[in-house]
């Protein structure tokens, strides 16, 4: 089961029928992590890093806890607003949404469509990484942009340098992308939805204890990102925004990473593939990604 999840086929089989995972083939998007029938594959935690900046917080340098839009379909024992009243109870001083990161980029990229004419969205990592180390002639095609999660740590470093992010999403790929060069300034720590319930646990924190806090003002469209479509359908606000009456958005929605393919495929052999290529490495967008508690995929 393993070997057939990973699309990307970097998980191959020996002689005495154990599993190799090729590190220079693998996206880190988690499909085996969540087939895997006996638990032998696991992600890379940082819930180790994490706790140890929670209990090592200095003085005049704010600990935030940046959570991803597919919150809304995690922890659905609890209000979201109790969830940020959890992360404030583990020690964290702010909590802010990713998605307010997404309703930037979706103005930055929506204004490079204009600009080229054909974008492929890198608002998901495992789907960047899977065109450099499969269609790296296709590569000058996604977006400049940094993810949602990248753009928004930028932004508040770039007004409070003190301060420590910690992202918490659905996501294992996103470990791998904050360690890329480009990211690293801004992101200090990745940890997924099941690690936050066990850093819950571990704290004997019942969140729906806990009051109902407020939520930032993030656009439904921002936080639409963590569902399959939902990028291209805050750049078709977002071009729509800008007063481009002419421009017709055709977007290619990939969702997982076997459509993903395809359209990189047609895309490499001249086919048409429309104007923007939304790709999403899990099915139903990032609501379906390995780290998530509840794994909500839709066609």
């Amino acid at each position: 089961p393993c070997e057939s999840a990973c699309i990307s086929r970097a998980i191959t089989m020996d002689e005495e029928k154990s599993a190799l995972i090729r590190e220079s083939k693998c996206t880190a998007c988690g499909a085996c992590v969540t087939q895997c029938p006996f638990g032998a594959i696991m992600d890379k935690s940082d819930i180790l890093r994490a706790i140890e900046l929670l209990k090592n917080k200095q003085p005049g340098r704010k600990l935030y806890a940046m959570v991803a839009p597919a919150i809304e379909s995690q922890f659905t024992y609890a209000q979201p607003g109790q969830v940020n009243a959890g992360l404030r109870a583990l020690g964290f001083d702010e909590v802010t949404e990713a998605a307010r990161g997404a309703d930037m980029v979706a103005a930055e990229e929506s204004a490079e469509l204009l600009e080229k004419g054909f974008v492929m969205s890198a608002c998901c990592p495992a789907f960047v990484s899977y065109v450099e180390q499969n269609f790296p002639k296709l590569t000058h095609h996604l977006s400049h942009c940094l993810s949602p999660m990248a753009t928004l740590g930028k932004w508040i470093k770039q007004r409070e340098p003190e301060a420590l992010i910690v992202f918490v999403g659905p996501c294992t790929a996103k470990k791998a992308e904050a360690k890329r060069e480009r990211v690293s300034p801004y992101i200090d720590c990745v940890i997924t939805f099941e690690e936050l319930q066990a850093l819950f646990d571990s704290r004997e924190i019942d969140i729906t204890q806990l009051p109902v806090e407020a939520m930032d003002e993030a656009s439904a469209f921002g936080r639409g990102f963590a569902r399959s479509g939902g990028v291209a359908e805050a750049i078709r606000q977002a071009v729509k925004a800008q007063g481009n009456e002419a421009f017709k958005l055709v977007p290619t929605r990939c969702n997982g990473i076997e459509e993903c393919r395809i359209a990189l495929l047609k895309l490499s052999k001249g086919l048409d593939v429309g104007n923007f290529v939304e790709g999403m490495a899990c099915v139903g967008g990032c609501v379906g990604g390995a780290g998530c508690i509840n794994s909500v995929k839709k066609k």
